[in-house]
Parts: C-alpha cells; sequence; structure tokens
C-alpha cells in the first residue's frame, strides 16, 4: 500500500486512496510538473512479481492510452517505479451508475437513452480501434454532475489484432452481464460488449437484473439457456422500439445481435420519435438456439472382433495316433466352447438386468420425480382499485408473496392509497410462492415532499422534481453556520409531508459559501489551523514543500488559491512551504561559493 505523500516517479504525490480492486490500487494524486489532480492505478504489490498479471496490466495501459473519446477516461502516462508499475489517467469527479441505482432505483426513460448514447458513442470508437471492453457494468460507468458519461477500467480490455492472447481470452468479466458465448468459454468478440451493454439498459430502466442465482455458475448457465425476459412485463408502458433495441443487444444468438457499438447507437438516436413507439416488435431472424444445443457426434469404437482360431495341420508322423489325438483334441474343444456359451449367455443375463433397473430408475427420475416436486402454476389476481390490505389477502389466497415494500405511482384513475397495478402483471401464469409487487396510487400526478430530501444534492433532487413530477424547483441560498457542504438542502418549502401537484413550486434552501480565502502567508496561521479551516468548507489541502533558502525552514510563501478569492467546496488548496536546503557531508562550500577567508574568525564563523 502506497502512503499519503508519497511520490511516485517524484512526480505524482499522493493525496488518498480512492478505490481498491483485485488487480490494482487507484489513488488521488497531485501531478506536481503539469499542476493537476490524477488518478493513479498502481499494480498490488502481490501481483508485481508475477509476470502474467504485469503482462495484463501493461496491455491494459497501451489499449487504453490508444483512445482519445469524451466518453472514454482518458490515460496520461505509464510506467515502474521501484518495481511498481502504475497506469496515470484523468481524475473523474462524479459517481458510477451502480451509486446512482441504489439511491434513485431505477432512471427514467430520457435520462437511460442519454447515457447509452454516449456509452455507445464511447464504446464504437474502442471497436473502431479493434478494443473489446469485456467488463461493461453500472460501476464501470462513471456520471459527472453535468451529465457526461465517462467509461473506466478497460482492466481486461483486449486489442484483436494482439498477437499475445494469453488466458485473458477466457470468461473473465463479471457474471450478471457476461454474453452467452463467454459463458460457455468461447472468446470475446465486439458484439460480447453489446451484450453487455444490453444488459446495462435493461438494469438502468427496471432497476433490476435479468437472470440472478445462487452463484456465477448458475447465472451463467441463465445466460446460455433461458430466454432474455422482456422488459414490458416489468415497465408495460415502454415504448416498443425500446424493447427492440434491448432484445437485439441481448440476443443469445450473434446473428441476430448488433454487429457494433455503432450500430446499436444509431438504432438509439431515432427510438424515441414517435414514428418508431409503436413499431413492431423484433423478430429474430436466426434460431436463438442455433449452435449451441447442438449435439456432438460421438464416433463410437468399432466392436472388437474375435480372435479367429488357426488350426495348424499336424506333420504326418503316425496316422493312427495322429487320428486319435485329434479325437481327443476335437471333444476337448467342444467341451471347451459349450462352457463358453453358457458363460457368455449368464454374463448377457446379468448386464440386461442391470440395463433394466438402470431404465427404470433413469424412467422415474425423469419422469415421477418432477410430477412429485412440481411447484402449482397460478394466475395473478386483478387486484386493481382494492385497498392495499384486501389486495394482500387477495393475493395470498393463490399462494402467492406480496413484496414487503410497495412501489407508488400517479393515477388519475384510481383513488389515493389503492392498487393500481402489480407486478407481475394481473392475469400471468406464475409458480406458487412468486413474489408480487403492489403499486399503489398517489393520486393525479401528486408528488409528496419527503423527509430525507434534507441532507441531499440539490442538484440531483431538482433534476428528479422536474423531470418526474414537472415541479418548479427554486434554489435559494442562505447563512449557514459552516457544517454542510455547499450543494447540500438545509430546508425545503413546503416542508416534508405537503401534497404537490404538477406546475407547483418548491423552494430548495442550500448553503450561503460565499466565504473567501484568507492570506495563509502572513504567518498568522499554523499547518494545524489551516487543516482545520479546509475540512470545514469541504476544501482538500495539499501541502507542497520545496527547498529554498529564501524563507526559513517551515514558512508558507505562496498558495494556490488567491487570497480574497471565493471558496467553493471540493476545491484544491496547495500550499508551498519551505524546507531547509541540504548539503552534502564532505563538500568544501566555503571554497565552491568563493568566500573571503578574510571573513573566517579564530572559532570558523
Amino acid at each position: 500500500m502506497i502512503m499519503k505523500g508519497q511520490k511516485i516517479n517524484d512526480r505524482y504525490q499522493i493525496i488518498k486512496t480512492i478505490g481498491e480492486g483485485g488487480m490494482a490500487n487507484v489513488y488521488l494524486a497531485y501531478d506536481t510538473i503539469l499542476d493537476r489532480n490524477v488518478a493513479v492505478k498502481v499494480l498490488r504489490g502481490d501481483l508485481a512479481t508475477d509476470e502474467k498479471f504485469v503482462r495484463r496490466f501493461q496491455r491494459e495501459a497501451l489499449s487504453a492510452s490508444s483512445l482519445s473519446h469524451p466518453n472514454i477516461v482518458e490515460v496520461y502516462d505509464v510506467g515502474e517505479d521501484n518495481g511498481s508499475y502504475y497506469i496515470v489517467m484523468e481524475y473523474i469527479e462524479g459517481k458510477h451508475l451502480k451509486q446512482l441505482l441504489k439511491k434513485r432505483g431505477n432512471l427514467t426513460l430520457t435520462e437511460v437513452v442519454d447515457i447509452m448514447l454516449q456509452v455507445t458513442d464511447g464504446m464504437s470508437a474502442a471497436h473502431d480501434s479493434y478494443i473489446i471492453h469485456r467488463d461493461i457494468k453500472p460501476q464501470n460507468i462513471m456520471i459527472l454532475e453535468n451529465g457526461l458519461i465517462k467509461i473506466t477500467d478497460f482492466g481486461i480490455a483486449m486489442a484483436l489484432n494482439s498477437t499475445q492472447l494469453t488466458q485473458t481470452n477466457s470468461v473473465m468479466g463479471s457474471v450478471h452481464y457476461l454474453p452467452p458465448e463467454q459463458a460457455s468459454g468461447k472468446g470475446a468478440t465486439i458484439q460480447s460488449d453489446v451484450y453487455s451493454m444490453g444488459i446495462l439498459m435493461y438494469e438502468l430502466l427496471t432497476g433490476t437484473l435479468p437472470f440472478r442465482g445462487d452463484n456465477a455458475v448458475e447465472i451463467a448457465l441463465k445466460h446460455i439457456k433461458e430466454p432474455f425476459p422482456s422488459i414490458k412485463e416489468k415497465l408495460p408502458n415502454i415504448p416498443q422500439s425500446i424493447e427492440n433495441i434491448i432484445m437485439k443487444a441481448t440476443a443469445k444468438n450473434v446473428k441476430n445481435r448488433y454487429a457494433d457499438a455503432k450500430e446499436m447507437h444509431d438504432d438509439l438516436k431515432t427510438a424515441l420519435l414517435d414514428s418508431r413507439i409503436n413499431e413492431p416488435k423484433y423478430v429474430f431472424k436466426y434460431p436463438e438456439d442455433e449452435g449451441d444445443g447442438a449435439k456432438k457426434k460421438v464416433e463410437t469404437p468399432p466392436a472388437s472382433k474375435s480372435k479367429e482360431k488357426v488350426v495348424e495341420k499336424p506333420k504326418k508322423k503316425d496316422a493312427k495316433k495322429e487320428e486319435a489325438k485329434d479325437d481327443v483334441e476335437i471333444k476337448a474343444t467342444k467341451i471347451t466352447e459349450k462352457d463358453l456359451k453358457k458363460k457368455e449367455n449368464k454374463l448377457l443375463i446379468i448386464l440386461a438386468a442391470i440395463f433394466t433397473g438402470l431404465v427404470v430408475i433413469v424412467t422415474t427420475l425423469v419422469f415421477l420425480i418432477p410430477k412429485i416436486t412440481e411447484v402449482k402454476e397460478v394466475t395473478i389476481p386483478d387486484v386493481t382499485n382494492m385497498s392495499i390490505v384486501d389486495a394482500e389477502k387477495e393475493i395470498e389466497k393463490y399462494g402467492l408473496i406480496v413484496a414487503s415494500e410497495n412501489r407508488e405511482e400517479a393515477s388519475s384513475e384510481i383513488a389515493e392509497g389503492n392498487v393500481t397495478k402489480t407486478s407481475p402483471l394481473a392475469g400471468q401464469t406464475v409458480k406458487e410462492g412468486t413474489e408480487v409487487t403492489l403499486f399503489v396510487s398517489t393520486g393525479e400526478n401528486g408528488y409528496v415532499v419527503e423527509e430525507d430530501l434534507v441532507g441531499q444534492n440539490y442538484l440531483e433532487v431538482k433534476g428528479v422534481l422536474e423531470k418526474m413530477y414537472n415541479l418548479y424547483v427554486i434554489v435559494k441560498r442562505v447563512e449557514d453556520d459552516g457544517n454542510h457542504n455547499a450543494d447540500e438542502i438545509l430546508s425545503t418549502e413546503p416542508a416534508a409531508g405537503e401534497r404537490l401537484t404538477e406546475g407547483d413550486t418548491i423552494t430548495l434552501y442550500i448553503p450561503d459559501m460565499s466565504t473567501t480565502y484568507p492570506d495563509f502567508t502572513d504567518g498568522s496561521y499554523s499547518l494545524s489551523e489551516i487543516e482545520a479551516w479546509c475540512e470545514k468548507y469541504g476544501v482538500t489541502l495539499l501541502p507542497v514543500y520545496n527547498q529554498t533558502d529564501e524563507y526559513p525552514a517551515g514558512t508558507i510563501y505562496d498558495q494556490s488559491q488567491e487570497a480574497g478569492s471565493n471558496v467553493m467546496n471540493g476545491q484544491t488548496l496547495r500550499l508551498y512551504i519551505s524546507e531547509e536546503v541540504a548539503v552534502e557531508e564532505g563538500t568544501d562550500a566555503d571554497v565552491d561559493v568563493g568566500m573571503d577567508d578574510s571573513l573566517v574568525t579564530d572559532d570558523g564563523v
């Protein structure tokens, strides 16, 4: 583990750890030459001595450094320092999509289309360079506050024209996003990324993954064998064009799939046009199980031929003796053949009995056990407009389980508090014990101000309230005690519990952070006092020590943020602090600087 303040290659000063992975650790660092913050990925110490991992790590750097696109994290530098292999990348201040999903559950259709347009555009650039990402998932997609998407971690990317195909050309990606061809043990292709992008799109819209299981093998088998779930079962009002895009991206047969990210990007650009909303459902041109379930021809080894007895004619020595000898041999032969036939018959009877027993056992397993263990199928009842209590009772009568949490949605037809629909939908046939989620009406496109808005980021809340509830949001800054972030909501008007309808106004109050930077070079602040000040206002402090004889050691002689300028949460403040100039032992410093001997006193001063 690299420590805070340590320099890599005498250039990148470590500020803090921002991530740890199976292959490498990621640090926030300051580039002392180009005066900017960067992300440094360093190969883990226990892997740095493994030649295979080092090659993979270097291949990642070479693949990623050849890409230049607004939606792909830029790679600045690659190197090795005292046995530590590192990659220097663009530092992104944002959150990944998995964090966003955990906070919001799922995203709106327009948000998802915008995100996927950026993801497919970035991946088009990678595919044009014959580079496969191989690990597309929400954790590897960053989103900035302005909505810009950045694809990160080409950690297992592979150039198609590379001659160094090692074990990285096997199944490696996250199993929930794993294409069927990789789950079957085949190598990844450009279309493998397309499949993962289709699952990403499904998850962003629904907030769930298409396949779940108790272990990785079970999930991988579902990718190979089970049909991809229809998104319309979860979101009935989704445009057919969107379902078609997901179907085509996640086709099990690569012949039915988009050829590359560019083709998927072009389809997404027109997906929300009125002419495509109700387009015909996509029909696969080729069978989805083509090539997967085909039986391999097993050559049966030729039956072994019985050894033919070679009878040599006896030499004619004594005719009578030979005839007598032949008679004895013939009788002996007949007896032996008879015994052998009896033994063969017994063996055949035993084998036949064993085979019959196996057939009975297999038949029992195939037909009887499924009948015994078969789960009864039931139809989801229609509980529309029922109260929650009545709906739960009705659903449980059918042997179904009601989900512990209900979902809310606006409705002008269903009374507030009553059930609008279920998931799965009424009329669908499911197994007994299936979990059913109730959707409860909140009234006519209304919104109840939530208590937990206080403390959240006002930019995220503003976006949700405007897009999902069509509210008019006003943001006002008020005086604060300095203990909150600049983007944190302090209170709302109306307060929590109030109901708003479309077009209503809600005001979000956030801290007024119009604080200015003091002059830290005037000698009135200690370093500990400056640290406390920076922590209070959300500023990252970065001391930079330089050897100089212009100032006494420990003097703060310059600062990167000008005194009197406004403080913004998340800024970096670099303080330039003097260090004593080191003089090497054994050097004649007096002679080097041309000191006048007449100035030297008896005591050497």
